[in-house]
C-alpha cells in the first residue's frame, strides 16, 4: 500500500499539471506570503513535478507560498524523526496510514478538526484519523474499500448467477463457499466433493480471499469480532470470533479445495487470480480497477464484474486511504490546512478517480446522484448500476475504518500477526493454536514493546 500510495500521489500531481493551466492571477511577492513546506517521498524528478502542482496553488492566491521538500522514500521517516527531535519538521506532509497515530501519540501532529467548516463539503467520517483524545489529526486524500471481483465468463459457462451487488442480497459465507465449489474444476472438469476429484490437478479455482494481514481484519469484523476493540485500546484477535474467521479463510484452501494457497506476502492477489484467469472470484481493493483490471479488460478481453463481499455474521467492508498531515511544530498551521484542503479537492485528482485508482473522499459523491454519475458513468468502470451498488453504496453504508485510523502500533502488530499466521495457511497449525500461543506477544506489539 505504501508503494501504491506513492505511485498514486505522483500520478495525481503530474496529472494536475496537464489538466489545469497555470492561472493568470497577479502574483504577490513571495516575501509577502506565508511560507510553508510540504514534505514528500520520492525522487528529485518526482519532487519537481509535485512542485509544479504546488505552483498552481501558489498562482491561484497571493497569501501562501508552498515549497516541496523532497526526501527519498527509503529514508523518509528516519529524516522526519531527526527533524522532529530538532524541532525542524516541515509544516505539512504525506504520511503512511500505519504511521499517523504513532506521530500523533508522540505529539507531532496538529489537530485539524477545524480544517473544514460547518458548511464545507467534508470527507467521509470513516476517513478521519483520530488521536487517542478524539482529535482528528489527518484525513485520507483518497478512499478505498475491499470488494469482490469475479470473472463473468466463468459464471456464464457454469450457468451460475453473478454474485450480488446489493448489500441487501449479500451472500452468507456458506453461500460463497458453495458457489466457489461449483466453480472449482480439476483437469477432468470435476468439482470438489464429486467422485474422482483430484485436488492436485485443479485448473480453475472458485475463489481466492486475499490474506494480506491488514485485509484479514474485515473477516474478523464480519464475524462479530475484530483485531482490536472499538476504541483501539485492547487486542481481541485471540477471541473466538476473529480466530474462527481466520480459520474459515484458511479452510477455503485446506478443507474445501476451492482456493489456491495464498500466503499473504504480496499485494498482487487480483493479478494472480482474476487477471491470470485461474480464479473465478477474488477479494481486493477498489484501486485494482485502475491499476490493472481496466487495462486487462481492454487488452485481453477480460469480462469482469464487482460485487459486495459475502458476510460471515455482519456485512462489512473496510476503508483506507493515504493521509496528508499538518505537523504540530508548524507556526503556519492555518496556511498548511488551506493548502491541504485545496490539495484534496476532487477536481485536483480527477484523473486518478476516473481511472479507477482512487475513490472520492467527499460525502456528496456518495449521496448526490449528480456527483455520483459524474464519477461512475465511466467507460473504464463496470456498468453504472453494478458499480454504484457494489462500490458507492457499499462504501457509504457498510464501510468501517481500518484499524490504523483509531489505534497505534499497527505496523508491529500486523507484521507479527502475518508471521504468526504463516503456518495456518499451509495447515501446519490451526488459527487457534497459532494465535493463542502468541497472544501475549501480539499484545506487546500493539503496546509498542
Amino acid at each position: 500500500m505504501k508503494r501504491f500510495l506513492s505511485l498514486c500521489l505522483v500520478l495525481f500531481l503530474i496529472t494536475g499539471m496537464a489538466v489545469f493551466a497555470i492561472g493568470n492571477r497577479q502574483r504577490a511577492s513571495t516575501s509577502e506570503r506565508t511560507q510553508i513546506t510540504y514534505s514528500f517521498w520520492g525522487t528529485p524528478d518526482e519532487a519537481r513535478e509535485v512542485q509544479h502542482v504546488a505552483d498552481r496553488f501558489n498562482s491561484e492566491q497571493n497569501r501562501i507560498q508552498v515549497t516541496v521538500m523532497q526526501i527519498p522514500r527509503d529514508t523518509y521517516f528516519e529524516r522526519l524523526n531527526t527533524m522532529a527531535t530538532a524541532r525542524q519538521l516541515p509544516d505539512c506532509g504525506i504520511m503512511s496510514e500505519d504511521g499517523v497515530l504513532q506521530y500523533a501519540t508522540n505529539g507531532y501532529l496538529a489537530d485539524i478538526s477545524t480544517m473544514y467548516g460547518p458548511n464545507d463539503a467534508k470527507p467521509l467520517d470513516s476517513l478521519a484519523f483520530r488521536a487517542p483524545n478524539g482529535q482528528i489529526v489527518a484525513y485520507s486524500v483518497a478512499n478505498e474499500i475491499l470488494l469482490l471481483y469475479y470473472n463473468k465468463s466463468m459464471f456464464d459457462r457454469a450457468g451460475i448467477p453473478y454474485p450480488p451487488t446489493s448489500a441487501a442480497n449479500a451472500w452468507t459465507w456458506d453461500q460463497f463457499v458453495e458457489t466457489a465449489r461449483r466453480l472449482t474444476l480439476d483437469a477432468n472438469g470435476r468439482n470438489p466433493g464429486q467422485a474422482g476429484f483430484d485436488r492436485n490437478r485443479i485448473v480453475q479455482y472458485g475463489a481466492m480471499v486475499d490474506t494480506l494481514t491488514w485485509q484479514l481484519e474485515v473477516w474478523a469484523l464480519s464475524n462479530g469480532g475484530g483485531f482490536f476493540n472499538a476504541n483501539g485500546t485492547q487486542v481481541i484477535v485471540d477471541q473466538d470470533a476473529a480466530i474462527e474467521a481466520i480459520q474459515r479463510v484458511a479452510d477455503l484452501h485446506l478443507v474445501h479445495n476451492v482456493a489456491p494457497l495464498s500466503p499473504g506476502l504480496s499485494d498482487d492477489g487480483i493479478q494472480r487470480s482474476i487477471i491470470a484467469g485461474t480464479v473465478a472470484m477474488a477479494t481486493g481493493g477498489q484501486w485494482n480497477i485502475g491499476t490493472c483490471l481496466a487495462t486487462a479488460r481492454d487488452l485481453e478481453g477480460l469480462n469482469y464484474g464487482v460485487a459486495v463481499l459475502p458476510r460471515m455474521r455482519d456485512l462489512v467492508t473496510i476503508n483506507t486511504g493515504g493521509p496528508n498531515v499538518v505537523f504540530s511544530q508548524s507556526r503556519n498551521q492555518a496556511a498548511a490546512m488551506e493548502w491541504l484542503r485545496w490539495y484534496a479537492r476532487e477536481e485536483n485528482s480527477w484523473f486518478l478517480i476516473e481511472s479507477g485508482i482512487w475513490m472520492p473522499v467527499l460525502d456528496r459523491y456518495y449521496t448526490d446522484e449528480t456527483y455520483t454519475r459524474r464519477w461512475v458513468e465511466n467507460p473504464a468502470f463496470p456498468p453504472y448500476a453494478e458499480y454504484k451498488s457494489a462500490v458507492v453504496d457499499f462504501a457509504r453504508t457498510h464501510a468501517r475504518p481500518t484499524a490504523w485510523y483509531y489505534t497505534n502500533n499497527t505496523i508491529d502488530f500486523n507484521n507479527l500477526l502475518g508471521s504468526v499466521l504463516g503456518p495456518v495457511w499451509t495447515g501446519n497449525r490451526t488459527a487457534r493454536e497459532a494465535i493463542t500461543s502468541n497472544a501475549a506477544a501480539l499484545r506487546r506489539a500493539h503496546q509498542g514493546q
